[in-house]
């Protein structure tokens, strides 16, 4: 199992930005339309990072006409053509889950002080 992972890690060469839990990131995903090919973006705040190396996976969430969106994205994915840190976020989480359950302002993650 090691030897797979190591073989998989040698064949990705993506630079991947540095981004963690709470900041507020633009994915660019490219959308397949039957033959054509189209880039879209998904704002939204990261509420998780999930595994490592090769499956490495992070949530964003946001919310589009009073309705959450949640969407995974592989951080190796060829489809993820980039991702943007808009503004960071200061958590004390590693999950934001409980952003669910909070409406309005009381969804809001408090801006980093750099």
């Amino acid at each position: 199992m090691d030897a797979l992972k190591e073989i998989a890690k040698d064949s990705l060469k993506k630079e991947v930005p540095a981004f963690s839990v709470g900041d507020t990131v633009r994915v660019d995903v490219n959308i397949r339309e039957g033959d054509r090919e189209r880039i879209q973006a998904f704002e939204g705040t990261v509420i998780a990072r999930k595994g490592s190396g090769v499956s490495e996976t992070f949530t964003v969430r946001r919310v589009s006409y009073g309705v959450g969106v949640e969407r995974v994205f592989p951080i190796n994915s060829p489809n993820v053509k980039d991702v943007k840190v808009i503004r960071r976020g200061k958590v004390r989480r590693s999950k934001l889950y409980y952003l669910r359950s909070r409406v309005g302002k009381a969804a809001k993650v408090k801006s980093k002080i750099q």
